[in-house]
């Protein structure tokens, strides 16, 4: 699909992804692999299927990497040595920045100059990366934050480490700089205005989207039979990365709940939680299970590594309800793909949820994490499972990867159009105006 012409624009035909700290190329669900990555991998590939190339730049983290692999046609991922392989904390990697950076320019620099047309960043250690190329270069940088740091030290888990200040300042520099920022809903584009002052001129709401051909309703008989769950059984699932952020102790505490008012429930009920220790989780890599231990449902929760997508799609399909419990979500990629699988959701009212989640429509949301409150939840989806069902598929049709590069391009160029026509401002200068929307996007007010 060729990208859209908009009057007046400077279509780019070469981007400059950034992506430090976790490559598109990592199954999602472990590590610092989730959301992001696939939105990188998908807004990708959507663009070079409009004839815009673009080059991945992500942090080498084993020797048996090639340097270069083509992830597809137009969609270039490069492995950048900066520090150790292995054994490097995503919290040790601004001391490696200036080795990244150098390692960007020397590529750059290979070529004719005007070779990217446009940064994009994505997390704010990328974003440190981005505002330097973006001035070496004199092309824009567009900035996706995908998590803020004070929202999350908002809504910190019990027990959770608060993120760091180092980490605060950071992403407060790259908001103050970026020609754009790309915000998944419009509570995020307010929270980046509230929160860290931004530009709301230059605040674009962009949501995310869904694979809608991968991730599609089917036989619930046939994807039980292939994850090996019970055909008359009631499913509860979580997919994700398993971390207190992520709350799946709510899901397990929710089912004991279900059990004590319903005991009968007990030789039918599974809970199946897809994905792999991460973050602060990697501390008690074990606690989930020792948790099912100790609350007497251990024998009804099973554990699945996390997923490639087709193998993915068939846990939704098999799932009754698909529970997304976190403390917050820039967006909640995971509640999109269930529901357009036709699996509903119940998810806490955090973030981007309210927006990736219609209530009473496509599943339920919940304020707070009390388990009492999500089981209350559950029950009412499996009680109006079918009719959810329905309105989950029609939710999730409206969101798509291909909406979501349309936009991303004319991001691309009407920020080249505003560099073209005279200096940047400096940031303290970057204040005032109204939230932006792309056509068709929303707004924040």
């Amino acid at each position: 699909m060729p990208a859209r012409r908009y009057p007046g624009s400077r279509m780019p035909s070469r981007v400059a992804t950034l992506s430090v700290h976790t490559s598109p190329l990592d199954q999602p669900g472990a590590g610092d692999a989730g959301g992001m990555n696939v939105y990188i991998v998908e807004a990708s590939r959507r663009l070079a299927a409009r004839g815009i190339a673009v080059d991945v730049f992500t942090r080498a983290t084993s020797s048996d990497l090639p340097p270069v692999v083509q992830m597809c046609p137009g969609v270039t991922v490069r492995h950048v040595s900066a520090g150790p392989f292995e054994g490097l904390g995503k919290e040790e990697l601004p001391a490696q920045l200036c080795a990244f950076t150098a390692a960007v320019l020397r590529e750059e620099a290979q070529h004719e100059p005007g070779y990217y047309d446009v940064v994009h960043s994505h997390y704010w250690l990328s974003g440190q990366v981005g505002w330097l190329a973006r001035d070496r270069w004199s092309v824009p940088l567009i900035h996706t934050a995908h998590t803020l740091a004070k929202v999350k030290n908002e809504a910190l888990a019990d027990g959770d480490r608060p993120e760091p200040r180092a980490r605060v300042i950071g992403e407060e520099q790259v908001v103050a700089e970026a020609d754009r920022l790309v915000a998944n809903t419009d509570e995020e584009a307010r929270q980046l205005v509230r929160l860290y002052g931004a530009d709301p001129a230059r605040t674009l709401v962009v949501p995310p989207g869904v694979d809608l051909d991968r991730f599609t309703p089917g036989s619930r008989p046939a994807a039980r039979r292939a994850t090996g769950m019970a055909e008359d059984a009631v499913v509860l699932l979580f997919v994700g990365r398993i971390q207190p952020l992520k709350a799946p102790d709510v899901l397990l505490t929710t089912a004991a709940r279900m059990l004590a008012a319903d005991p009968a429930l007990r030789s039918r009920l599974e809970v199946h939680v897809v994905g792999a220790p991460s973050g602060s989780g990697l501390e008690a890599p074990r606690q989930l299970e020792e948790l099912a231990a100790a609350l007497g449902i251990a024998r009804l929760v099973r554990f699945h590594p996390p997923q490639p997508p087709e193998r993915l799609a068939d846990f939704y399909r098999a799932a009754d309800v698909t529970v997304v419990p976190s403390h917050n979500e820039s967006f909640g990629l995971v509640a999109l793909e269930s529901q357009a699988c036709g699996t509903p959701v119940v998810a806490a009212a955090v973030g981007g949820l309210p927006t990736a989640v219609r209530d009473g429509v496509s599943g339920v949301l919940v304020d707070g994490h009390d388990p009492g409150d999500y089981a209350a939840a559950v029950r009412a989806v499996l009680a109006r499972r079918e009719l959810l069902a329905a309105g989950a598929r029609r939710h999730a049709a409206r969101f798509s990867w291909d909406r979501t590069a349309d936009a991303l391009v004319e991001a691309y160029a009407s920020a080249a159009v505003d560099m073209a026509a005279g200096p940047v401002r400096p940031a303290r200068e970057r204040r005032g105006g109204a939230l932006r929307a792309l056509p068709g996007m929303g707004v924040a007010r």
